[in-house]
């Protein structure tokens, strides 16, 4: 299997890159305008003018496709950057400075963790309203505490560790010791479980979106889209299936690729045959070097 520099399968990279240049690049590549209404041309199917036909207000499906991906992505990615620095953050410095301190925010940060982010997510945008703003406030706050847990759980394991302690009997500050011996084992932890969320985030923003509490219409959206087409779903599917395939094309690629760098991540045991071969490659060392001293 072809691997990048990475060890990732390319298998797992291509389609989360191709979503992503998709989400780049869509507003060159798209043939129509996403929100233009055409009413000679309702409820059409491909032809050479609309690759994947249109909808109810005559509006082409692959432009509005393509500009989803667009919205959904840009939105997962602001909430997923913005919820891994408050949570690596608070994480941290809970973990650093340990005492009553950790316990208050641990305990605050249970609770949060005891409710369903879309639940939390749902009751913020109650307060608030709708509108896409306030869905990612909503989500970036009910997405926050796990990382925050992870990262207090990592600086507590690595604050025992001998080279911390070696590192302050050398004067070595305590901004020094997180960035540069703490942080990155925080960073590569968080940023795993990040990769394996972003399909789950992305589920939920189309989930809000489904409901009218998300990306507000005309902006095209898979969730919108979906509710938009419930209602000729007998007479034209395409409306409903075609959102539907791209929005599970999304977090099923999105969930390979966590499941890779997990894995990547997993030490992997010596084959037999390659054990084997390194055993007799150092004996052989061990008798060269035995005729040598002989020798000498």
């Amino acid at each position: 299997m072809l691997r990048n520099f990475s060890g990732l399968p390319w298998a797992t990279m291509a389609p989360v890159m191709i979503f992503i240049l998709l989400a780049i690049v869509g507003p060159w590549i798209v043939p129509h305008d996403p929100g233009a209404q055409d009413y000679g041309a309702l409820l059409q199917g491909p032809s050479s003018v609309h690759w994947l036909g249109t909808d109810y207000l005559g509006r082409d499906l692959f432009s509005r496709l393509v500009s989803g991906a667009r919205v959904s992505i840009v939105a997962m990615a602001i909430v997923l950057s913005t919820a891994l620095l408050i949570g690596v953050v608070v994480g941290s410095f809970a973990g650093y400075v340990g005492g009553i301190v950790e316990q208050v925010m641990i305990s605050v940060i249970d609770i949060i963790l005891a409710l369903p982010s879309l639940v939390i997510a749902l009751a913020l945008i109650g307060i608030m309203g709708t509108g896409y703003w306030s869905m990612i406030a909503a989500l970036t706050f009910a997405w926050w505490a796990n990382y925050a847990r992870m990262s207090r759980a990592v600086v507590a394991t690595e604050l025992q560790q001998p080279y911390i302690e070696a590192a302050r009997v050398m004067g070595a500050s305590h901004l020094w010791i997180y960035v540069r011996h703490i942080l990155p084992h925080v960073l590569g932890l968080v940023v795993v479980y990040a990769s394996a969320d972003a399909g789950a985030l992305v589920l939920s923003i189309a989930a809000l979106s489904f409901l009218g509490l998300g990306v507000p219409p005309p902006t095209p959206e898979w969730g919108q889209m979906l509710v938009d087409g419930m209602s000729y779903i007998e007479e034209y599917p395409q409306l409903v299936i075609l959102p539907g395939l791209a929005l599970t094309l999304v977090v099923v690629s999105f969930n390979l690729l966590g499941e890779a760098f997990a894995l990547n991540k997993v030490p992997r045991p010596i084959p037999h045959g390659l054990w084997r071969r390194r055993r007799a490659a150092r004996a052989a060392e061990e008798v060269t070097r035995d005729r040598a001293e002989g020798r000498a």
